[in-house]
């Protein structure tokens, strides 16, 4: 049996409680029937300004700015159990605008974001090694730009699956450049249920400077 939902709840600050937002201006807290909760502005009626929304039941917790119930300008979404936290700009609920992304495993993604997803400048480091992706972004995956090594080795070229794919460079600290391309090969899973794209790279050397 499904579990019975709570009616909705609305109390204004310093009122008494109310099922209904209609035509309010002010503070106020609502519960909602799936447990989510919201602290804060309201213009007639609808989320509008400074507020925090709590999400149920995952915990996770959104507190900045809403238009028209929505997040919308600046604030940040921490998801419960360190699965990450996005501090920056939203529009109409979604990351949109200047935003930096903290994973679970502690990348961080720096940059611009388009209806949710990672897309124009940006730049994406790897806790794990410190390497770094940085340059265009288009729908997720990074598509021109440079591979930054610890070391300060920098290949730049164009992106395709988030790899280095196509004619392209590296520069060596000792200011060395080697020049030549990148060719993906795309590997059959084992498991045929496993949908990871598998890719394997090929280097292929055409100048040395």
């Amino acid at each position: 049996m499904a579990e019975e939902q709570q009616p909705f709840s609305f109390t204004p600050e310093g009122g008494s409680a109310t099922n209904s937002t209609k035509d309010y201006t002010g503070k106020g807290t609502a519960t909602y029937p799936n447990g989510d909760i919201y602290e804060g502005q309201y213009v007639n009626g609808v989320r509008e300004g400074k507020g925090k929304y709590t999400y149920n039941p995952s915990g996770d917790k959104y507190e900045g700015e809403f238009q028209e119930n929505l997040k919308h300008g600046i604030g940040r979404l921490i998801y419960s159990n360190n699965k990450g936290e996005y501090y920056g700009q939203w529009e109409q609920g979604l990351r949109h605008g200047e935003g930096l992304y903290t994973y679970a495993n502690k990348d961080v993604y720096s940059g611009q974001w388009s209806r949710g997803k990672k897309h124009g400048q940006g730049t994406y480091v790897f806790n794990d090694t410190a390497m770094r992706f940085r340059g265009t972004w288009n729908n997720n995956e990074i598509v021109d730009g440079e591979w930054i090594y610890p070391n300060g080795t920098v290949y730049r070229g164009p992106f395709q699956h988030n790899k280095p794919n196509g004619v392209g460079r590296f520069e060596f600290p000792n200011k060395n450049q080697v020049e030549g391309f990148y060719a993906q090969t795309i590997v059959p899973n084992a498991n045929p249920e496993d949908t990871t794209l598998n890719i394997q790279l090929e280097w292929v050397t055409t100048k040395h400077n």
